[in-house]
């Protein structure tokens, strides 16, 4: 069984296919009845984000990607080639050979179900990566930007799956007074407290002043 936050070597169709099925809404089909093909769908459109098969002796994943993603992955691990049977530009294959960490290919199933079920979560991230060094935002102002400042509770729940902090700095993000988590995602409590410091942002009894360091998206 997948456990999240382990780093293993990802290797085996049912390891790939029982992370993908900790998305919502998700089930599992072979639509080929060829029993090589199994798929994991999104069920708010019943689009694939997950093919997986045997090929040359290795499981295979096909993961949708963005175009400059796609390219991005290809050259960092050469077992990432263009998608098998699918578009170059869009799709990835991804060779479950044993030389690409499994922290890695999670974010890559990750950035495939969001691009597949264009989920609000996608969009909480792509508004949380364009907050500048040196600039919080506030829960309201991310909602604003992912397309209903009404959802302010799901950026919450975004933030705390976040599988991808390196690139999604959540740790810019405060409540509507500039209060920082009481225990921060991302190592505990004052980690976030420690990364705004690191980024030049001053804190003070827990809180930013939104005055000085609040981002409104522009």
């Amino acid at each position: 069984m997948i456990k999240r936050g382990i780093i293993i070597d990802m290797k085996t169709r049912k390891e790939a296919l029982e992370y993908g099925l900790t998305f919502e809404d998700t089930y599992t089909n072979a639509p080929f009845g060829d029993p090589n093909w199994v798929l994991v769908r999104y069920k708010g459109n019943d689009k694939a984000f997950l093919w997986s098969y045997e090929r040359n002796g290795h499981i295979c994943l096909n993961l949708k990607c963005d175009p400059e993603k796609a390219y991005f992955w290809r050259q960092i691990y050469p077992s990432v080639q263009p998608g098998y049977h699918q578009n170059k530009d869009h799709w990835n294959t991804v060779i479950l050979d044993g030389s690409i960490p499994d922290k890695d290919i999670r974010i890559m199933i990750a950035e495939s179900y969001d691009l597949v079920s264009d989920s609000p979560t996608r969009r909480i991230y792509e508004a949380v990566r364009k907050i500048p060094r040196g600039k919080v935002a506030t829960y309201k102002t991310i909602a604003k930007i992912a397309g209903d400042e009404k959802m302010a509770r799901a950026v919450g729940n975004a933030l705390h799956k976040n599988k991808d902090p390196d690139n999604i700095p959540c740790y810019r993000v405060v409540n509507a007074s500039g209060k920082l988590a009481d225990a921060f995602v991302f190592g505990g409590i004052n980690r976030q407290e420690q990364l705004l410091l690191a980024d030049g942002i001053e804190v003070t009894r827990g809180r930013v002043d939104l005055s000085r360091y609040g981002w409104d998206g522009r």
